[in-house]
């Protein structure tokens, strides 16, 4: 119940994240061609908007097995160290997004000390930097969902489980 919440809630933040930056986008430029001086806040919101869909984006890649990954070290290797090549990278996903995430807060309570704002919007930029733990706290969750789906059924998340049944990886890790 909760991953489902939880599905739907990142799906929905990086559409509406995605949709606002090209709506806002579009605007901008459509006054500034219209002859209008356009949108002076537009770029910095489209910025924001974009970090903060692309680290959803990142979360929502690792659950749905379309993140950027390098295999080419996994398929060359023989079966039996397949299943010791996915756990260490899993492994090394959780902690690397674990530590972000760790220090992505620590960096949130350092720049709400500060009192900094944004440029042109005038928000609190320790909003803005809510992105890093928000998102690699996720994403750790995400490689921690993964792996356990790994060492329950031996299927890593990948387009080929999703679009065919499995991948020539996960094959060659159960046999």
């Amino acid at each position: 119940m909760i991953n489902r919440i939880l599905d739907r809630l990142e799906e929905t933040l990086i559409v509406t994240f995605m949709a606002t930056a090209t709506l806002v986008t579009f605007a901008a430029v459509a006054m500034r061609y219209l002859g209008g001086a356009g949108i002076s806040w537009a770029q910095e919101l489209t910025i924001y908007l974009f970090i903060w869909m692309a680290k959803f984006g990142a979360a929502y890649g690792v659950r749905t097995g379309i993140h950027i990954g390098v295999d080419f070290v996994v398929n060359a290797a023989r079966p039996s160290f397949k299943r010791f090549l996915i756990i260490t990278a899993m492994s090394l996903g959780v902690i690397f997004t674990g530590v972000i995430a760790f220090f992505g807060a620590r960096w949130v309570i350092f720049i709400y000390g500060t009192g900094q704002i944004s440029p042109d919007l005038e928000w609190p930029m320790w909003v803005i930097y809510l992105a890093i733990p928000f998102g690699s706290g996720l994403m750790c969750y995400r490689f921690i969902q993964a792996m356990l789906l790994f060492f329950r059924s031996g299927h890593i998340h990948t387009h080929a489980y999703a679009d065919e049944g499995s991948s020539e990886i996960e094959q060659e890790v159960r046999s």
